[in-house]
């Protein structure tokens, strides 16, 4: 039995309350085309894009964006040779790309938060869900030991701290992707009464400049960034696996993309 683009993409939100504003879409793809094979990634790097033709997909899901946008302007790509080559490939290659993240990030408890938690093995420590955050009580543990053991579970080669690396801490609150500005994440400290915050990438002005007065006052706050496709990936990992549970018969691969970033 086949199974077409919008049945895949209709079974991701089902459940979910239609959205009036929303950046996730199928782009370039039609809804009734025949799915040979889905890659869940990240984002649609060219590299992913690539690696999902190799595989013989012509569905690619992903979190973030095709063109470096995340309201997908297009506008200033003019006869920019990186966009043409990129929007080149895509249109011959005849592949679907469907954007799935204001609904997956809509899921109780949030799908890349959920895929996250996952990656950590962290599942058991959850006090309470809240739409853009996890609160978790770990067990006793530093600071750096924090860093180091995310390093390893999550397999990247650093993250980024503020605060005192031998400060023991338990309450600790998880925000994915772009939600460790200020506005999110320092009410958060507060109200959840946190020691620790780990998110994926914000505005360094705001939640570290907040850490870094905090500690100055001899009060106990932490943050770690892990970067954004870093904290979020795991999410898109496990959406890979569901999805194949779900639909058996179909390939479905997850590709981890290569760091944006180099350590020199």
């Amino acid at each position: 039995m086949s199974i077409s683009f919008g049945q895949i993409m209709e079974s991701l939100t089902v459940g979910l309350e239609p959205l009036e504003h929303t950046v996730d879409q199928l782009e370039p793809g039609h809804v009734d085309c025949e799915v040979r094979g889905i890659v869940t990634a990240f984002s649609a790097s060219q590299a992913v894009i690539e690696q999902a033709l190799a595989k013989g997909a012509n569905l690619i899901i992903t979190h973030e964006g095709v063109y470096f946008s995340h309201q997908d302007h297009r506008d200033w790509l003019e006869d920019d040779p990186v966009f043409e080559q990129k929007n080149s490939l895509i249109a011959s290659s005849g592949v679907g790309i469907y954007r799935f993240h204001d609904y997956l990030h809509r899921h109780r408890p949030d799908g890349v938060i959920k895929g996250l938690l996952r990656e950590l093995e962290w599942e058991g420590y959850v006090a309470e869900h809240h739409s853009a955050a996890s609160i978790l009580t770990l067990p006793a543990m530093e600071v750096g030991e924090i860093a180091a053991y995310l390093k390893q579970k999550l397999q990247i080669p650093y993250v980024r701290v503020a605060g005192k690396l031998s400060m023991p801490c338990q309450r600790v609150g998880i925000l994915v992707g772009y939600r460790g500005g200020g506005g999110l994440a320092i009410p958060l400290f507060r109200k959840a009464q946190l020691d620790l915050v780990i998110a994926g990438e914000g505005p360094e002005w705001e939640t570290p400049e907040y850490v870094k007065d905090a500690v100055h006052q001899g009060r106990n706050k932490a943050l770690i960034m892990l970067g954004h496709a870093e904290s979020e990936a795991p999410g898109m990992k496990l959406l890979a696996e569901e999805l194949a549970g779900q639909y058996p018969d179909l390939p479905v691969h997850f590709i981890a993309d290569h760091p944006v970033f180099q350590i020199v």
